[in-house]
């Protein structure tokens, strides 16, 4: 099992790093908050049909011109998930990273973001009840 999974980071990583892609187009990145309105602009997950809807989070960092510096590291992902729902929804995390880096920081935030980690969560499940719709009776284990 461990082989499969390393085999599933090394296929994220070659599509993290064997990409061109653009940078999202995008108002400059001036806050934290910023740096995770920017990242969810360019989320897109894998359609139901490829794989179940999961939740997944990577840590990642910046250098001041606002490239991944380092490795992204998937620190979680839904504990029901198959191995190819693992793998649709890495390869989805290394195309946002992808389409969103150089992170567009300015001055002040690229000084303030370099070299630290942040955990970005993608989530694509759905965890709390629609606003819009009655309550309903749920039980958490």
């Amino acid at each position: 099992m461990a082989h499969c999974g390393n085999r599933l980071l090394l296929v994220a990583a070659v599509l993290l790093f064997g990409l061109s892609g653009a940078a999202a187009e995008d108002a400059q990145v001036n806050t934290i908050q910023d740096i995770f309105r920017h990242l969810r602009t360019c989320w897109k997950p894998p359609p139901a049909s490829k794989a179940r809807p999961l939740d997944i989070t990577v840590v990642v960092s910046f250098n001041r011109a606002g490239n991944i510096l380092g490795h992204p590291r998937i620190t979680y992902e839904s504990a029901e998930a198959s191995d190819n729902d693992r793998l649709q929804y890495r390869i989805a995390v290394m195309e946002a990273l992808q389409r969103c880096t150089p992170m567009p920081f300015t001055d002040a935030m690229a000084g303030a973001a370099a070299g630290r980690p942040f955990a970005i969560q993608f989530r694509s499940r759905k965890t709390s009840p629609d606003k819009t719709s009655p309550p309903t009776q749920e039980r958490r284990a």
